[in-house]
């Protein structure tokens, strides 16, 4: 259990909240959400990388000279891997990267990683009210009454995308703003600060509790 401090628009401390998530054992933490990383990562590769064999090459179906009496080596193709715009010898070949987990492994590997980022939480109250029209200079105001230094990469999680919100955000480019359905372990632990909304933080406890 970790408790946090929630903070204003203002940055002004306002309450208290707590982390409170079942998360893996110490010796096996570490195992269980590298594994889900590996698994979100292999599985985003699209896998449509293809080139051809020396059969699949256009051309190459007339014999390039004689066999005997040239003094060259004996040649059959001019699609031989082993020519310019021949056949290409164990190149990719479109397929299937993904790999899969147990969906209960998965949900511990949120938690655990969630939990493990703590020191680097802050809590704040709902801000989409603040956004009447899109303002990137408010947001980053906030940054610096938050305690966020310029620069580094935050990750911002809210309970529903809000189009303000989205397009205040959007042209920063250490800025990540996603909903709390949408939290995975990659952004988790990319980001060197995360955000989080009191709303959000309640509404990932109540989806994650089990």
């Amino acid at each position: 259990m970790v408790d946090c401090v929630v903070r204003d628009w203002q940055g002004e401390e306002v309450g208290q909240a707590t982390l409170d998530l079942r998360v893996a054992k110490e010796e096996s933490a570490a195992h269980v959400v590298h594994r889900a990383l590996v698994m979100q990562m292999t599985n985003a590769r699209q896998g449509t990388a293809s080139t051809k064999t020396r059969a699949e090459v256009r051309g190459g179906g007339r014999k390039p000279w004689r066999q005997k009496g040239t003094g060259r080596a004996r040649a059959g193709s001019n699609r031989s891997p082993l020519w310019r715009g021949g056949g290409v010898t164990f190149g990719p070949k479109p397929r299937d990267y993904n790999i899969k987990m147990n969906r209960k492994e998965r949900r511990l590997a949120l938690r655990t990683a969630f939990q493990s980022r703590s020191e680097d939480l802050i809590v704040v109250k709902d801000f989409a009210d603040q956004f009447p029209r899109p303002k990137t200079k408010e947001l980053l105001g906030a940054f610096v009454r938050w305690g966020i230094e310029p620069e580094v990469k935050v990750l911002i999680i809210v309970p529903e995308i809000e189009e303000m919100v989205y397009l205040s955000a959007r042209n920063i480019p250490t800025v990540k703003l996603i909903g709390a359905s949408s939290l995975n372990v990659y952004d988790l632990l990319n980001a060197d600060k995360i955000v989080t909304t009191d709303t959000a933080l309640a509404k990932l406890q109540e989806v994650y509790s089990d």
